[in-house]
């Protein structure tokens, strides 16, 4: 036997020692299924690119509380986190039900804003105090106050929302701030905030207070943006309405 012969058996024999066998290649990884209520820690599923969590929607799970789920999850989610409804996940009885993809992990039991949160920090491999949850709460109680034009108040209780440096969904509070700010009259303050909300989240558009700067060309592109995201807003009044509103000004200036 020649020297290139013994050599090329001397490898694959090395290379069957230490590599596993069929028999013995540890089996595939089945879905993560967090665990019941009765345990606290829910097991930590890895963050991955474009990741996405899916609330189910359907009659059962809706009337189990999914609804609060969804607002829950996508009021605290990172701007990489992806929060959308869909259909029937099966197993109704452990409603409601969500699955974080692109690794399939099954949540059941979410019907509560403690365990949306719970599940959120357990899918971002993070744990923020609940400051996340607290500061999702005052974004609510502000958007209230909003409502019934109470914007100073709506103010302090987004800026206490923001010092308390939460993991998620800050991009969405720094947006209701722009709003509420270029509700007040402070177009630099409101363009401020929508300029760290496009930081954090570059795809999360803000256009009304560009607008109110008149940088019609700045806020065009934001619109078109945001029409882009969701074509759906072809039919929002509120949409039509801002598009003519630059439309107008536009028009003004060019006259």
């Amino acid at each position: 036997m020649n020297s290139c012969a013994i050599s090329f058996l001397t490898i694959t024999n090395t290379l069957s020692r230490h590599l596993p066998s069929a028999a013995t290649s540890p089996p595939k990884s089945s879905r993560t299924l967090l665990a019941p209520r009765h345990i606290r820690s829910p097991p930590t599923v890895i963050l991955a690119a474009k990741t996405e969590i899916r609330v189910c929607t359907n009659r059962t799970c809706r009337r189990q509380g999914s609804a609060q789920t969804l607002e829950v999850l996508t009021g605290i989610a990172p701007p990489d986190v992806s929060v959308v409804s869909c259909g029937c996940l099966s197993r109704c009885g452990a409603g409601p039900n969500v699955v974080v993809l692109p690794d399939a992990a099954f949540v059941g039991h979410c019907g509560t804003a403690a365990r949306a949160s719970e599940v959120m920090m357990s899918v971002c491999g993070v744990s923020d105090g609940g400051k996340s949850l607290e500061a999702f709460g005052l974004r609510k109680r502000a958007e209230d106050e909003l409502g019934l034009g109470n914007l100073s108040q709506a103010e302090i209780l987004l800026s206490k929302a923001l010092e308390l440096q939460a993991f998620g969904g800050v991009h969405i509070i720094y947006k209701v701030r722009s709003t509420v700010r270029l509700a007040s009259g402070n177009h630099l303050g409101a363009l401020e905030d929508a300029n760290e909300a496009l930081t954090l989240a570059p795809l999360y558009v803000e256009g009304d207070a560009l607008l109110a700067s008149d940088r019609f060309d700045a806020a065009e592109k934001s619109y078109t943006t945001a029409l882009e995201l969701d074509p759906t807003l072809r039919r929002s009044k509120s949409f039509k309405a801002r598009v003519s509103k630059l439309e107008e000004k536009v028009a003004a200036v060019a006259a």
